[in-house]
């Protein structure tokens, strides 16, 4: 039975704009009654547009001359032609067509590039196969174009001729559009300047600052959760930053970092969740008033393989390092697979691609933590324009003991992601790291030992002690406090301490103090 189309007024509760109607995939979802989000709707127009093509969000709106036609093939090969890949939205539309319509759309042009890249998408991301000959033994072409999509190392598919460059699965399988600021930032080399940052002091100053940072991001992690965990903790959980990148990624090696973070197994069981999971609220009855659900308990095994598949096949295809960990990273966090402390292993997932990639220099973790939570409100918005609009594809219930329980089949919906804003956000954070907090804490730590070398040679004071007339005086603007003075340093002088004043003064000279205490 050939698809029908229809002239609605409103789509995904937007109205149409007026003197247009439903293109592409936004055609396709309509007709089918598809249940996926088109986040970039297209519409065709019945009059020109100045450009040909016009923006007015959320549609995009082309002139009467890209009108494709009518039926389920037209549509099709507009989405292919015109429109970003929604692998989503696709497997969703292959999902509902009837599969008469799909033999059609390839035998009707078997060597034509659009239909080649259906036929192969169709069958990934199905993971079946049409009773169709294989294509003939022509050129093949990208299932992604390069210019426009960072891509995997391309596998040849004889029987589509297509070359297979997806970032992932059909198990599991980001897309990450090749943005002018995803460009401009890999343009910086953030790992060279980290590395020329380390490179210019000492070794034991590099390992200092590399101390300091990873305890600022493994209290920053807390700190985004609401925590504030003691000391002991959160050098408990920095110990197993530290060893990120140090062991293949695998569902067992996050079961054991999941293991290190959850110190008490009794209440919150280590490893892959059984139960659903919620963020949100809850009522006053606790009831929950969820904003995001995570992927149902019998798809967590499988789309943790295909979420490590991925990861695996971007690193050998030597993708953008920062843009993998962000599409591994946020990948785990839509997914949500743990009962407890998703956020923090979410963000260790970060430090473990930049290790194993070599982004980051030998033993230092960039404190993203600490960025993410100067801008938490961007991180939760990067967060939420993900998950927002999958929710209304999500039916669920709430169990008895307040928990939720997903009652339709929700995989897909974790399966496929457009990654682009989650990585210009990470990009953004990493470079604040590499450009401002490791050169800012190796540069203090370098005016530290400078100050401290010479209060030294000037007063013989006990390490501790020296170290706390330099917080003293930087804290009081140059001077030493006067209860200071007439207490803990009572034995000095007046002319040694004005000595040593000065002595701070002058190697913190230049140093801003608005950025580290």
């Amino acid at each position: 039975m050939e698809t029908k189309f229809s002239e609605p007024v409103y789509f995904q509760n937007e109205v149409i704009p007026t003197h247009t109607h439903l293109v592409g995939l936004a055609a396709l979802v309509h007709a089918l009654s598809v249940e996926a989000p088109v986040r970039r709707p297209s519409c065709v127009s019945e009059r020109h547009v100045k450009g040909s093509v016009a923006v007015a969000k959320p549609w995009t709106i082309y002139d009467k001359r890209y009108n494709p036609g009518r039926t389920f093939a037209d549509h099709l090969t507009f989405a292919l032609k015109h429109e970003e890949p929604d692998l989503l939205v696709l497997k969703r539309v292959f999902d509902a067509v009837p599969q008469g319509e799909m033999i059609e759309f390839v035998r009707a042009a078997p060597t034509g590039i659009p239909n080649r890249r259906a036929w192969f998408l169709y069958e990934t991301l199905r993971g079946n196969r049409l009773p169709v000959a294989d294509a003939p033994n022509i050129g093949a072409v990208d299932v992604l174009d390069p210019k426009q999509y960072f891509v995997g190392k391309g596998v040849l598919s004889r029987r589509h001729r297509v070359r297979d460059n997806l970032l992932g699965s059909g198990r599991l399988c980001p897309v990450i559009r090749q943005t002018q600021a995803l460009k401009a930032f890999a343009e910086l080399a953030l790992d060279g300047k980290a590395r020329d940052v380390t490179g210019r002091v000492s070794g034991h100053v590099v390992a200092r600052a590399a101390s300091f940072l990873l305890l600022a991001d493994s209290k920053a992690s807390f700190e985004i959760e609401g925590e504030r965990a003691p000391r002991s903790r959160l050098e408990r959980w920095g110990r197993a930053v530290l060893q990120a990148g140090r062991y293949p990624l695998t569902t067992e090696e996050i079961v054991r970092l999941h293991g290190v973070l959850i110190e008490d197994p009794r209440f919150i069981r280590v490893g892959l969740r059984p139960v659903g999971v919620f963020l949100g609220e809850r009522d006053h009855d606790g009831q929950p008033l969820p904003e995001f659900i995570g992927a149902r308990p019998v798809d967590l095994e499988d789309l943790m393989a295909g979420l490590i598949d991925a990861n695996h096949r971007m690193g050998s295809s030597g993708l953008d390092p920062v843009v993998q960990a962000a599409a591994t990273a946020f990948g785990f966090i839509y997914i949500h697979p743990l009962q407890d402390g998703n956020g923090r292993l979410h963000r260790c997932l970060i430090h473990h691609v930049l290790a194993e990639r070599r982004f980051t220099p030998p033993g230092m973790v960039f404190p993203v933590s600490s960025v993410m939570l100067e801008r938490i409100d961007d991180y939760r918005l990067t967060l939420q324009n993900h998950s927002r609009a999958l929710m209304h594809y999500i039916r669920w219930q709430p169990t008895p003991d307040r928990n939720v329980e997903v009652l339709n089949d929700t995989a897909d919906l974790y399966r496929f992601f457009d990654c682009t804003d989650a990585a210009e956000f990470l990009y953004a954070c990493v470079r604040q790291t590499v450009e401002r907090d490791l050169p800012r804490e190796v540069d203090y730590l370098r005016r530290n030992d400078e100050a401290l070398r010479r209060i030294m040679d000037t007063v013989e004071l006990p390490d501790n002690l020296a170290q706390d007339f330099i917080m003293f005086v930087r804290q009081n603007r140059g001077e030493l406090p006067n209860r200071r003075r007439s207490n803990v340093f009572a034995k000095l002088s007046d002319e040694e301490i004005a000595t040593l004043e000065e002595i701070v003064t002058d190697a913190f000279d230049g140093f801003d103090e608005n950025t580290k205490s």
